[in-house]
């Protein structure tokens, strides 16, 4: 498949023409999925015959599943969509800073509500960058509630799901924001559900993404006490001041606000079991602020292979309604 290609897209009206032919699209899906050349998924045997009419391939060598496309093995796998709505959808929500909703979705590139939902579920997987390197330089850890106001809920509902302090009936979150060392200054954030704030889960958390020996910052929360006997802690009290010098966690309040931006403006409600994917989203795009469209774009395409999400798990049902 050798097509005298336009140069890459920089912007989303370029994006859409330049994957508008689909043989441009499949080219580019097969140049960053195969750059030495395209392989069978279920034996790896290069150089399989390529069947033009239906757009896929098939394995010189029998067995099952002989023949496959590109979406084969990818998130795209069984999706009777193209692929240049995939990259459109791909493009979208990697460089909104607010994140695209469903609806929003649907509207642009004429799906239903439904199948956008599940599309950005997918592309959401994607987006999962997984562990980072340890920080070993300067680190922020800090920790925030994620869940609706109790003053805009009816009376009923917050009487119905508000019990006790107003940490009641919302997730953890928490985060942790290396500020790089030496020359690179690169800030880079790591952040996940947690069960509780205690000092033994703070503490496990830091352990796994903190080098020993390292300098960390943190609000006075009790639970990162004792922090001093394997790292260089400092504290800053939120009650007195924010910052003092180098030590604050501002890098961390700057990425919260991103996400409830995000959370609040966008989706406006994210089910508990969903929270893990739509924090991955917003950690890609604060990772990746500092590159242009269309290289966030190619990264997420990069990442798209040997990951599924079918409807069922996501939902856990067939017929559960996305929300």
């Amino acid at each position: 498949m050798e097509l005298d290609l336009p140069p890459e897209p920089k912007t989303l009206v370029e994006a859409i023409r330049h994957f508008a032919d689909p043989d441009v699209s499949l080219h580019t899906m097969v140049k960053l999925r195969w750059p030495d050349g395209v392989r069978c998924p279920a034996c790896g045997h290069a150089n399989p015959l390529f069947l033009r009419r239906q757009s896929r391939w098939e394995c010189r060598i029998r067995h099952a599943k002989r023949q496959f496309s590109a979406k084969t093995g990818t998130v795209f796998e069984d999706s009777p969509l193209p692929l240049e709505k995939w990259f459109t959808a791909i493009w979208l929500i990697s460089n909104c800073k607010n994140g695209v909703s469903s609806y929003e979705l649907h509207r642009a590139i004429g799906v239903t509500q439904k199948s956008a939902w599940f599309m950005l579920h997918r592309i959401r997987l994607a987006m999962e960058t997984g562990t980072i390197e340890k920080s070993d330089g300067t680190a922020e850890a800090d920790e925030t509630l994620i869940g609706r106001l109790a003053k805009n809920m009816h009376k009923h509902k917050r009487e119905e799901k508000i019990k006790g302090t107003g940490a009641s009936g919302k997730a953890i979150v928490m985060g942790i924001l290396s500020r790089g060392s030496g020359t690179n200054k690169s800030r880079v954030v790591k952040a996940k559900r947690i069960t509780d704030t205690t000092r033994e889960t703070l503490h496990t958390e830091i352990k796994a993404a903190v080098e020993t020996a390292s300098t960390i910052y943190t609000d006075s929360h009790g639970g990162y006490g004792g922090l001093a006997s394997e790292y260089v802690h400092e504290v800053v009290n939120h009650a007195e001041e924010y910052v003092r010098g180098k030590v604050h966690t501002n890098g961390m309040e700057n990425f919260w606000s991103r996400l409830k931006r995000a959370i609040k403006g966008t989706y406006v409600s994210v089910m508990p079991p969903h929270l893990d994917r739509y924090i991955d989203e917003q950690s890609f795009r604060f990772n990746g602020r500092d590159k242009d469209d269309g290289s966030l774009f190619q990264i997420v395409l990069k990442s798209v292979t040997g990951r599924r999400l079918t409807y069922c798990e996501l939902t856990g049902h067939d017929t559960a309604e996305a929300t």
